[in-house]
């Protein structure tokens, strides 16, 4: 299992296999969460539309939000 060791700037070096894995380069930014101990590190997408393309896909049934449309009031 590949390791990181922090450095006295508080820095790490990511190692190839996971740069390799979650496909980033220098000068990307990843986005880090942390909950009880245990700390995650995830790709910021380029383009945060296409990422989040299709999420609500099938989230409603056939006709809920028409039927919520028509409910407004004019």
């Amino acid at each position: 299992m590949p390791q990181a060791k922090i450095s006295q700037k508080y820095q790490i070096v990511i190692p190839k296999e996971a740069r390799e894995e979650m496909h980033v380069g220098a000068g990307d930014f990843l986005i880090v969460e942390s909950l009880h101990g245990v700390t995650v590190l995830i790709p910021k997408p380029k383009k945060i539309g296409r990422a989040l393309r299709g999420l609500s896909k099938g989230l409603y049934s056939k006709g809920y939000l028409a039927d919520e449309r028509k409910s407004w009031p004019d």
